[in-house]
This record gives C-alpha cells, structure tokens and sequence, in this order.
C-alpha cells in the first residue's frame, strides 16, 4: 500500500491538532477527494474546505484539482502575509 503525506500549518494545524497525517493512496486522487475525505473526519477538520486555505502539492502552490498520487506531498496552510 502507498501513502501520501498531509501537512497542516499555522493556525489550521492548531484547529485539526496535527502537523502531518499519512493517508493510504493506492489508486491516486484529486485534492477536492482529499478535502472532503478530512472533513468528512469530524467539525474540525471542515477549516480544510474553506476558501481563504492555501495548498501546496510537493511544494509547488496548486489551485484548481489536481490529482494526487502515491508519495506524493500535500500541504494546508492558511494565507500568510509578511514583509
């Protein structure tokens, strides 16, 4: 069986209690699948689907649904700002 790696970070790891997670991920999926299948998890983990949530697929920054494959990383963050 092969997995991925799920990364949460700043206040969204703070909200799911998690820094990373290993999914199974045998036949690949889409990052909408990946979404619903955490929030599917319970109240807390909902912050994943709002709209304001950064991803990043093996950190590259992705928008629209790609799909995921085995090894691969994923990773959830809210928008950051600095200077």
């Amino acid at each position: 069986m092969s997995n991925i790696t799920v990364c949460f970070f700043g206040a969204l790891s703070e909200a799911v209690n998690q820094k990373a997670i290993e999914l199974p991920c045998d036949h690949g999926l889409t990052l909408d699948e990946l979404k619903a299948q955490l929030a599917s998890q319970g109240p807390k983990w909902q912050a994943i689907e709002q709209n304001h949530i950064l991803c990043a697929l093996n950190h590259e920054m992705v928008t629209g649904n790609p799909l995921i494959k085995a090894g691969d990383e994923v990773a959830f963050f809210p928008p950051v700002t600095g200077g």
